[in-house]
């Protein structure tokens, strides 16, 4: 059985696992830095689980959203990226972060994550750029409950795809530009343009695009 999500309470914190208890079952997980900082132990959490399943062993990946283990999975679509790195990535970006540097091409900012470098970097921008984004396990059920907490709130990803960004791609796509193009596009704009404006996004990514 492969396990998406676990509900407990933190029992421990190490310097790169959790262990979660479900129900008197003790869960290791192992986890980042960002996720390990949001964690106490003591304390009621939900946590988002990749399990990674090998001949000799199963390794449970903990991550705070269902957002960023879908990103992890995603990272290692990379040749050459493995759980090591994609958690470093994740450590050091956001998702939506990651999205726009995918888009953009910017591998300075891709380099921040510890360990990897030029050369990884722009494997990374370069493979998956122009592949949509993941969207999660969980992404239509949590946009579908606008009451849901923090750690089941609709994704950084969802939200840059629903939004104005969205409808700002799509408009460009409309218009025959490649979803590559377009995404790079409107990620250019959203750096100095009012990001929930639709219109004002598709206008000044014309311009990006016209350079």
């Amino acid at each position: 059985m492969i396990i998406g999500r676990l509900t407990g309470t933190i029992a421990a914190i190490g310097t790169d696992h959790v262990l979660i208890d479900v129900n008197g079952v003790g869960y290791v997980a192992q986890a980042g830095t960002r996720l390990l900082a949001k964690v106490t132990v003591g304390e009621q959490a939900t946590l988002h689980i990749e399990t990674k399943v090998t001949e000799n062993s199963i390794t449970l990946y903990a991550f705070a959203t269902d957002d960023e283990r879908a990103w992890f999975v995603h990272l290692q679509d990379v040749h050459g990226v493995a759980g090591k790195a994609a958690n470093a990535i994740l450590d050091a970006i956001s998702p939506a972060e990651l999205m726009d540097a995918i888009a953009l091409g910017d591998i300075a900012t891709v380099q921040r994550a510890k360990g990897v470098g030029k050369k990884l970097a722009e494997r990374i921008t370069g493979e998956l750029a122009g592949k949509p984004p993941p969207m999660g396990r969980f992404a239509s059920a949590f946009k579908a409950d606008p009451s849901a907490s923090a750690g089941a709130a609709m994704s950084e990803t969802a939200a840059l795809n629903s939004g104005a960004r969205g409808d700002a791609v799509s408009a460009l796509i409309n218009l025959g530009y490649a979803h590559s193009d377009a995404a790079r596009a409107v990620a250019s704009a959203a750096r100095t343009t009012d990001s929930e404006d639709a219109s004002a996004l598709i206008k000044a990514a014309l311009k990006e695009l016209a350079v």
